[in-house]
């Protein structure tokens, strides 16, 4: 499936008309689909490829090396988490994933600072920690000019996401998924899911297998463009625009037996706002035939629940 292919260029170009044209359609597309497909998206083609060769260095470590990098505690919010761990919510079956985290960089004295653990610094794989956070911060930028443009969609001020994803509790995900050595029980590397946060932005996964499951009830792949970078609605923002905005349900299935002996890497940057945020629906998402669907929450009130539903935090 070819999901709707957005050029950032236009929202940032100055030219009032490109700007509001992509407004539109990034919303329209947000409201049917739920994915888009961004080019222009301002994170440098050199950096992405750093970061593939880095994750995929790490993660040929052996497991023992891995294993000194999962701290207990952090729910995995930070560092290694071992294979089999995590789950989608609802399922009980482990994903056929390992994967590393790495999240906010607070540099301006910010209190929220104490809120959020250290990174893990990754020794064996020199380039690893410096390209993680050049990264991070590229796809801060990426996500921020979206999420104006969402706000300018929904009829907000375009900067009204901004005070909430400043110093926001985003996470950078490398996530691996081994060759596949036996009849798995399951043809499904990661189970269906909608993602927790407000947008993902995921760059250049290195197979195929992503899926999403349209309003038709059927699943169908998803592709985009080398220079492209796939962008989805979380659960958070969904949550907070009262359904307007779709969380759509993906899953990553298994290759072919051909491919089984290949390994898939797949890096999302999970944009989250700091946990403070509220999201209660907007009263501008309620009406008559759109009652509000949601209690109010706080986006950590929300984001603790989930972590316990997919069994990284008990």
């Amino acid at each position: 499936m070819a999901i709707p292919v957005v050029n950032l260029a236009d929202f940032t170009s100055g030219d009032p008309e490109l700007k509001q044209a992509f407004v539109n359609q990034l919303g329209k597309a947000y409201e049917d689909v739920g994915f888009v497909a961004v080019k222009n998206h301002g994170i440098p083609d050199a950096l992405i490829a750093d970061l593939y060769k880095y994750v995929q260095q790490f993660f040929s470590l052996p497991s023992d090396e891995k294993k000194k990098y999962e701290v207990p505690g952090l729910a995995g919010q930070r560092g290694y988490t071992s294979f089999g761990k995590e789950h989608a919510k609802g399922s009980d079956a482990p994903d056929l994933k390992e994967f590393f985290q790495y999240g906010q960089i607070v540099e301006d004295n910010d209190p929220i600072k104490s809120e959020y653990p250290d990174n893990v610094k990754v020794t064996e794989v020199a380039g690893f920690n410096p390209t993680f956070e050049d990264a991070y911060r590229a796809f801060e930028v990426s996500g921020k000019a979206l999420l104006q443009a969402i706000a300018l969609y929904l009829g907000l001020d375009e900067h009204y996401f901004d005070q909430h994803i400043h110093n926001g509790n985003s996470i950078l995900r490398a996530i691996h998924y081994p060759p596949i050595t036996q009849e798995p029980k399951s043809a499904i590397r990661a189970e269906q899911h909608e993602d927790i946060n407000l947008i993902t932005l995921l760059v250049g996964a290195s197979a195929d297998g992503l899926q999403i499951l349209t309003k038709q009830n059927e699943w169908v792949g998803v592709t985009s463009l080398p220079e492209q970078i796939v962008v989805n609605v979380g659960d958070m923002l969904q949550r907070l625009t009262n359904n307007k905005l779709k969380s759509t349900t993906h899953r990553v299935v298994n290759p072919s037996r051909d491919k089984w002996h290949t390994s898939r890497f797949s890096i999302p940057f999970f944009l989250h706002p700091k946990g403070e945020m509220s999201l209660a629906c907007l009263e501008s998402c309620i009406d008559a035939n759109h009652p509000k669907a949601y209690p109010d929450a706080t986006a950590g009130e929300y984001l603790d629940e989930r972590l316990r539903e997919i069994g990284l935090k008990k």
